[in-house]
């Protein structure tokens, strides 16, 4: 299993040609971070250390490095419940279906004109009408997706505290910025799958498939301290 290391300084950095509208993604730490990757990239030795930049191999290393700067900023904001104040729940007669058009603006920003309401909603066996949506923003606590295929959808900034998930599978997703508090994922597979920035405090993992996940080095000591993650998936994690 490769493994690769991002330090951040103390002073923050910055990725040439990469920005947000108004404002940078990365913000001073008062600490040195570290991003680390399982299973992703090798650092090219022959590269010049000139303007910060980085020669990775492969695309799963141009992931890792933009992710860096994401799980820097969810370090210093983490996604809490305490802290997150919901709207009421919609009264839209189909608002369960709409997981099946997705969040068609915004995406990882998790911008919508409206809520992606799909709390309660029941998703149980769903294998093709949540494949490869964009979930960005949604709202998710105490919704059932036990058996669904979810692979290559997009979640980012999710809040699906108290959700199910048991049996998921989420390879190739983009989960980050995720709160699965109290969540159960139970044989969830998070096969190639970004993770930066997610919580899953008090969420049940067991049996949960753990390979070639991408996930910041802070956010991984956090979910390392879920004691229900299985011995195998600790150690193909890195968890000490």
């Amino acid at each position: 299993m490769g493994k690769v290391s991002i330090p951040v300084p103390q002073n923050g950095f910055s990725i040439r040609n990469f920005s947000t509208s108004k404002r940078s993604c990365f913000t001073p730490s008062p600490s040195t971070l570290r991003i680390s990757c399982s299973g992703v990239a090798e650092l090219d030795g022959s590269h010049e250390n000139k303007g910060g930049l980085f020669n990775f191999n492969g695309i799963k290393g141009v992931a890792c490095g933009i992710l860096a700067a994401c799980a820097v900023t969810s370090a210093a904001f983490p996604v809490t419940a305490a802290t997150q104040r919901l709207p009421p729940l919609s009264t839209e007669p189909n608002r369960c279906e709409r997981a099946f058009i997705g969040n068609t603006i915004g995406q990882a920003n998790g911008v919508y004109d409206k809520p992606l309401d799909l709390r309660q909603c029941d998703f149980t066996d769903e294998k093709t009408n949540l494949k490869g949506k964009s979930l960005s923003a949604a709202l998710m606590s105490d919704a059932k997706f036990d058996g669904a295929d979810m692979t290559e959808v997009v979640m980012s900034k999710a809040y699906a505290v108290g959700a199910s998930f048991k049996g998921v599978d989420f390879s190739n997703a983009v989960l980050d910025r995720v709160n699965f508090e109290k969540a159960d994922l139970e044989g969830a597979v998070f096969k190639n799958t970004v993770l930066s920035g997610s919580t899953f405090d008090d969420a049940k993992l067991d049996n949960a498939v753990f390979e070639d996940t991408i996930i910041g080095y802070i956010d991984l000591q956090k979910l390392c301290t879920n004691k229900t993650i299985g011995d195998e998936w600790r150690v193909e994690l890195g968890c000490r």
